[in-house]
């Protein structure tokens, strides 16, 4: 968490810092009235079919994803769950704290950061630092920026 505040800081954006206990899914967030502070996303970690391609892809909690579908309109093969040793190997996270943050952990550069396009125009929108016992919330253009000045991609899809 300190190197995103740090991170944060140092690009003098604005974000509102949430410490709360440890929290597993969404029910855990919605307990503590986190869902209430602003646009709270999922965020999973895919692989391509041949594990040649990594992905974060982001979109609101309640909304339900087809792997299927997220596939063809990113061009790729089947996705599937990237395992927690390939977490690991690329974000240096472990299951649960899956965010756009990790990308300053990917030092490839190479996963591509997917949002469902519902996520870009967010003035207040809440994600993990990397962690899971904190939320952050912050304007998506700050994410946005973030991820491209580390020098990763970002997608947009509808679903």
């Amino acid at each position: 968490m300190k190197e995103v505040l740090d991170l944060l800081n140092q690009k003098n954006i604005k974000y509102e810092l949430v410490e709360h206990e440890e929290v597993h899914t969404i029910e855990d967030m919605k307990k503590l009235g986190l869902l209430d502070k602003g646009y709270v996303c999922k965020n999973l970690f895919l692989r391509n079919a041949n594990g040649k391609m990594n992905f974060v892809f982001s979109c609101h909690h309640e909304k339900p994803v087809k792997m299927d579908e997220l596939a063809k309109k990113i061009g790729s093969t089947r996705l599937s769950f990237g395992s927690a040793e390939r977490l690991y190997k690329y974000l240096k996270l472990e299951n649960g704290y899956v965010s756009p943050f990790g990308v300053i952990n990917d030092d490839s550069k190479s996963v591509i950061f997917i949002f469902d396009k519902d996520v870009q125009n967010q003035t207040k929108v809440g994600f993990h630092p990397n962690t899971n016992k904190a939320t952050i919330y912050l304007n998506f253009k700050d994410v946005k920026k973030i991820i491209e000045d580390h020098g990763n991609d970002v997608v947009f899809v509808r679903l």
